[in-house]
């Protein structure tokens, strides 16, 4: 199925289940390939961080997202924030990546 495709089902789901959470990560994911939609990705991945505080993969997404569009700064905060969340949840892997992308960007 191509992007477009893969776009417009989720819409869909969504239309049913507007607050489930891997729904608009996953939405936000495929917008997130279009430079054309990066502020519908932000958005998405926003909206999922409203839902949840603390999933941390729409953070890391988020501040890839920004990352891809140069917009530094607040890469690092997505990252640093994402960073702090994953010590509280002891989750080691978020923990290394959250550490890899900060040490990237600041390099």
């Amino acid at each position: 199925m191509e992007q477009s495709g893969r776009i417009k089902q989720l819409k869909e789901m969504l239309l049913t289940e507007p607050n489930d959470i891997f729904l608009n990560y996953a939405l936000g994911l495929e917008l997130a390939r279009n430079v054309e939609t990066f502020s519908d990705a932000e958005m998405q991945f926003t909206k999922v961080l409203n839902l949840d505080e603390n999933y941390i993969a729409a953070l890391y997404q988020l501040g890839k997202l920004y990352e891809s569009h140069k917009k530094n700064e607040t890469a690092l905060s997505c990252y640093r924030n994402g960073l702090e969340k994953a010590k509280i949840l002891k989750d080691n892997r978020a923990i290394n990546e959250f550490g890899e992308a900060i040490f990237i960007l600041e390099d």
